[in-house]
């Protein structure tokens, strides 16, 4: 028999379950946002370095890259941050918004920084198993799981364009739990092996790691800092889960707060101080991003999309859409439709 009140048993058990509920609904926020962008991750190698060293990763569009220290360290100097960044064995850094950034192996070095398809062409690396790169000094060896996310180029959120240029998480695994540790040791040891599905594996795997590490950033210090932090804001976070579950319901500022219990002033005030915009203007601009979606689809109809969207006619839809986007519903759906044709 325990030596516990069950006074305190039931306490625990209680806040227990409100850290379940609070991960689920955070994770259900962050899920529904990157389905809509159509995250597709890429693990496109894991690394064998040597000193001397260095890698300049170019610029790319609508790509979320990360790098995994899976083993040793080394330097990282992001485009626009202005300084270098020491990435250490069981650190995470995600690059956001697809900046230029260069890797390399310490200060004393940083000349043999060269571009990314000239280390992959002297690499002779063929995009299967192991990139072996750099010099004769083996026993300085850094091993990197590195990978990209792209989302589709149409789709946007507050979310993905407020990120900072670089997320560093140190000691990522340890910091995450053991299920992370456990996870991106699995990445590491399948990513680029010969066991057959591992790449599939790890691809899988690292969306997860996507997921987790913008989670961790947004309950961070540095969120306020970025207007993010409405997210792990306990009253706003059920609204904005409420709101993301039935977009379509008929939701007003009222019913916002009344979700979020709070008065409708506190929650529109509170709204606007973290998150920069009003209620109103983020659940406009998501339904206009759930609009854009269901007319990609080439079946669907300007009915389909307005009604998917939350509008109750096709004229209010359609003067939204154009307000929030530069173009009518129809010019949209044929833009997308002749990109289509040309790739």
């Amino acid at each position: 028999m325990s030596d516990r009140p069950e006074f305190y048993a039931d306490r625990s058990s209680s806040v227990q379950i409100q850290l379940s509920l609070y991960f689920l609904i955070m994770l259900d926020l962050l899920s529904d946002i990157l389905t809509n962008l159509s995250v597709r991750g890429t693990l496109y190698f894991r690394t064998s370095l040597t000193t001397p060293w260095g890698i300049e990763v170019p610029a790319y569009e609508n790509v979320v890259r990360f790098h995994f220290a899976h083993r040793g360290d080394c330097l990282v100097e992001v485009e626009g941050s202005g300084k270098s960044v020491a990435l250490e064995q069981g650190d995470l850094l995600i690059v956001p918004r697809g900046a230029s950034h260069k890797l390399y192996c310490g200060l004393e070095t940083r000349e043999a920084i060269l571009p990314l398809d000239t280390v992959i062409e002297k690499s002779g690396f063929t995009g299967t198993g192991v990139l072996v790169y750099g010099g004769d000094q083996d026993d300085r060896e850094t091993q990197l799981i590195c990978g990209h996310f792209s989302f589709d180029p149409h789709a946007k959120h507050v979310l993905m364009e407020r990120l900072p240029p670089y997320i560093h998480i140190k000691n990522y695994g340890e910091s995450a739990g053991k299920w992370i540790e456990a996870t991106l040791q699995v990445i590491g040891d399948e990513a680029g092996g010969q066991r057959m599905g591992g790449d599939l594996i790890a691809l899988k795997m690292s969306e997860t790691i996507l997921a987790h590490a913008i989670r961790s950033f947004i309950e961070s210090n540095e969120a306020p800092e970025w207007g993010l932090d409405a997210f792990s804001d306990d009253n706003l976070r059920k609204a904005l889960d409420a709101f993301h579950q039935s977009p379509d319901k008929h939701w007003t500022i009222e019913g916002l707060a009344q979700t979020a219990g709070m008065s409708r002033t506190s929650f529109a005030v509170l709204f606007q101080k973290k998150m920069a915009m009003t209620p109103m203007e983020y659940i406009t601009a998501w339904r206009i991003e759930i609009a854009k979606r269901l007319l990609m689809v080439p079946k669907n109809t300007l009915t389909d999309a307005a009604e998917g969207a939350g509008y109750a006619s096709n004229s209010a839809f359609t003067r939204v859409f154009k307000k929030e986007t530069g173009m009518t519903p129809a010019d949209f759906k044929k833009s997308v439709t002749s990109n289509r044709s040309d790739n």
